[in-house]
């Protein structure tokens, strides 16, 4: 298969472009589009065959639910038993945005969609590129990142490129994504508002639009826990770069001096050794390859960067990887559970 290529941005869209792409789309192909997160992989997503073709080209486990996109609030009746009060709220005050909405899906989403299950998880995304398609597409993109299963997701259409090219029909490159880590996932199906994957949209952020509690998925951030997670991308290894990534966290100085002990002892083994630290701490290593994943001050800068340089260490062929620990507040817990994640939960404290 030739993957075709088309490159703009949001404040110039190539809607002739987005016409091809979203005849692709109605006729059961596949394409990957930019959002405010991160890069998607699109099928129809009431198209069983469509989902079918994602797992495919993803290699991924067909019982890891798809997000469905949509681009207008109306479009969420349809696909829903019913629209609880409290998803009303959150969609009056975070879509379109990185928030997706678990429901009790009605019978016009197919279950190759849900990954089995009854629940449909829902997102609008922020990106006048995604919108644009989803309605080329008529209404219904179901969309996972548009990466091989298992590895970082794309932030650039490059990272898409590699991983895609040949597997599916069109890459839309819209430029770097704004945010950087995947949506925030709420399951609105039980009594109590549960986050099932951290995002931008904090814990904090939906309790005070709710007004009410807002739980947390025991399975996001604990290796330990035996209860089988609930949302897209919690259930299986995933954000992993090619080398061995090790997160150790501590009292900085200790950290630092850990991890240039680790990487001198393994460079002796003959291991490429890729550190990621902070705009404070990155003049303090000596790996082969050391990268500042942006200000503590300033989180977003290194939820946006986080992706892109684990993919970086790949194309480097770094064999070991050190990084430092973050703070679990905010959208800090988002980056450590993508850091967990593609850690293994391998993690030292100094």
């Amino acid at each position: 298969m030739e993957t075709k290529f088309a490159v703009m941005d949001e404040k110039n869209i190539d809607m002739e472009a987005i016409g091809q792409a979203g005849k692709i789309l109605k006729d059961g192909g596949l394409v990957a589009f930019p959002t405010e997160t991160v890069y998607g992989l699109g099928g129809d997503a009431l198209n069983k065959q469509s989902s079918k073709k994602i797992y495919a080209a993803k290699g991924r486990p067909s019982d890891n639910p798809l997000i469905v996109h949509i681009a207008e609030l109306e479009k969420l009746t349809p696909i829903v038993e019913k629209i609880p009060e409290q998803a009303k709220v959150l969609a009056e005050k975070f879509w379109p945005g990185p928030l997706t909405m678990v429901l009790k899906k009605s019978e016009a989403v197919p279950f190759e969609t849900t990954g089995g299950l009854e629940t449909v998880a829902v997102r609008m995304p922020n990106h006048p590129v995604a919108l644009a398609l989803i309605k080329a597409a008529g209404g219904y993109v179901a969309a996972p990142s548009a990466n091989t299963s298992g590895k970082p997701s794309p932030t650039l259409a490059r990272f898409v490129q590699e991983d895609m090219d040949g597997r599916i029909d069109m890459i839309l490159d819209g430029g770097q994504v704004g945010i950087g880590l995947e949506s925030t996932i709420v399951d609105l199906t039980e009594e109590e508002p549960m986050i099932l994957r951290p995002g931008y949209i904090t814990k904090e952020m939906l309790e005070e639009a709710l007004g009410v509690p807002v739980a947390s998925d025991r399975t996001m951030m604990n290796a330990d826990c035996k209860e089988p997670p609930k949302a897209p991308g919690m259930k299986y290894r995933h954000y992993a770069p090619k080398g061995d990534l090790t997160i150790i966290t501590g009292e900085e100085k200790k950290v630092v001096e850990k991890i240039n002990s680790l990487t001198k002892a393994m460079q002796e083994k003959g291991e490429k050794v890729g550190v990621i630290g902070t705009d404070d701490t990155v003049g303090n290593y000596h790996a082969d390859s050391v990268k500042s994943a942006g200000n503590r001050k300033e989180e977003e800068t290194i939820a946006k960067e986080l992706y892109r340089i684990l993919r970086e260490f790949d194309e480097e062929e770094v064999t070991v990887i050190y990084s430092e620990g973050f703070d679990e507040n905010g959208i800090g817990q988002a980056i450590m559970n993508r850091l967990l994640k593609a850690a293994g939960h391998h993690v030292e404290q100094v």
